[in-house]
């Protein structure tokens, strides 16, 4: 195996600090005992929520979190680390994140830093169980579309009621010529 060279090392650090800067919201996990196939596996999926699973040394990893001013994770970065660059889809991550972990216990969540903030893997784990922005945007729609088929309903009632009345008085008239 070849060491990389000090370019190399600066250029990958570049290259997390810009994807850093590009996504806010990211979790660090554990990846101990994923073998090649699972963690392809993990990669795969979490590609297909759009989102970025990044390995790389912690001390690079260090450098540009401290080059983006993120020093809130300092403390998790031990052990083998990988780290999900979840950008705007920070439940969409979540949720896959958690449900594979729940496969066969890994990876291990360490932490998460949602708009700045840290995030414990129990509050990972209930952000994983909000519904997706499909899901809220789908639920809005029904529950603005509620009150106006109400008033449509309301107003079809009232209409067929006066057209009734209408009826009604056409055959009172029309008993009253003969």
């Amino acid at each position: 195996m070849s060491k990389t060279s000090k370019a190399q090392r600066q250029e990958m650090v570049e290259t997390l600090q810009q994807q850093l800067k590009d996504s806010p919201n990211l979790y660090l996990t554990d990846f101990t005992g994923l073998n090649v196939e699972r963690m392809t596996d993990l990669r795969r999926r979490l590609r297909q929520a759009g989102v970025q699973y990044v390995v790389v040394k912690n001390t690079l990893m260090q450098r540009a979190l401290t080059a983006n001013k993120i020093d809130a994770l300092d403390d998790h970065l031990t052990g083998p680390t990988g780290m999900i660059l979840a950008g705007d889809n920070s439940i969409e991550a979540a949720k896959v994140l958690t449900e594979f972990a729940k496969e066969d216990d890994r990876p291990e969540i360490k932490v998460g830093l949602l708009d700045g903030k840290p995030m414990s893997p129990s509050e990972i784990a209930r952000l994983a169980k909000l519904p997706s922005r499909e899901e809220l945007l789908a639920q809005l729609a029904g529950t603005m579309q509620a009150p106006i088929a109400g008033f449509l309903g309301v107003m079809n009632a009232v209409l067929t009621q006066f057209a009734g009345a209408l009826e009604a008085l056409r055959a009172q008239r029309s008993a009253e010529h003969q």
